[in-house]
């Protein structure tokens, strides 16, 4: 039997950043069998780490045997860069939504809120999507590293907007953009909705602390 990849090729703009973890934000990813292993590395990468992971522990999460794996996909490799894509993608439209406010404070303070408060909602892929990249092939890394660039050039326009309208004080640049950028890709790390602040609480939260890492 062929297998039958997924391909994000055509999904664009057009991620439903929603229900990146419901299982039907998947619906697209045919046979069902396919998506459940798909879903089965999300849960398996987060909690044991790519390297940790087996294509049996993959494999079980979807009550298929280890042998069905490869029907669909290539390598557990495969699996994670189509992760990591999907994530990705999502992460950029979410941030390239929220920018839309009339000033450089106020678009940050939204950019900030809403990528904070994805990587908490959607915590498990999140996890998956930023820590795990140093297991992907050469080839699938520089794919999804377009894509880090494209996130990190908007948090960058929208602190080198601040600057040259005086609102911003920013001697690195590069480096301020890092650390707003890591404010909210940590959550991923350590969010726990069951003993945490809300998503938007939190977003809020990182988005206060960010306008104060740049004001003026």
């Amino acid at each position: 039997m062929a297998k039958r990849l997924l391909s994000f090729a055509n999904l664009g703009h057009g991620v439903n950043v929603s229900a990146v973890t419901s299982p039907l934000a998947w619906e697209h990813v045919q046979p069902a069998a396919a998506r459940r292993l798909l879903t089965g590395a999300i849960e398996a990468f987060a909690e044991r780490g790519f390297q940790a992971t087996t294509t049996r522990d993959i494999a079980s999460r979807a009550d298929m045997s280890p042998a069905a794996l490869y029907v669909h996909y290539p390598s557990k490799e495969r699996l994670l860069f189509e992760i990591s894509l999907y994530g990705h993608r999502a992460a950029l439209e979410i941030l390239t939504a929220a920018d839309t406010a009339d000033t450089p404070a106020d678009r940050l303070r939204a950019m900030v809120a809403a990528f904070t408060a994805w990587h908490a909602e959607h915590h498990t892929i999140a996890r998956v999507v930023q820590y795990e990249l140093a297991a992907l092939s050469p080839e699938h890394f520089t794919e999804v590293a377009t894509i880090r660039r494209a996130i990190s050039s908007l948090i960058e326009k929208v602190l080198a907007d601040g600057v040259s309208n005086g609102t911003f004080t920013v001697p690195d640049l590069p480096g301020t953009t890092l650390a707003v950028l890591s404010l909210s890709i940590d959550v991923a790390r350590w969010y726990d909705p069951t003993r945490r602040p809300s998503p938007e609480a939190l977003g809020a939260t990182y988005a206060d602390l960010a306008l104060r890492m740049v004001q003026a």
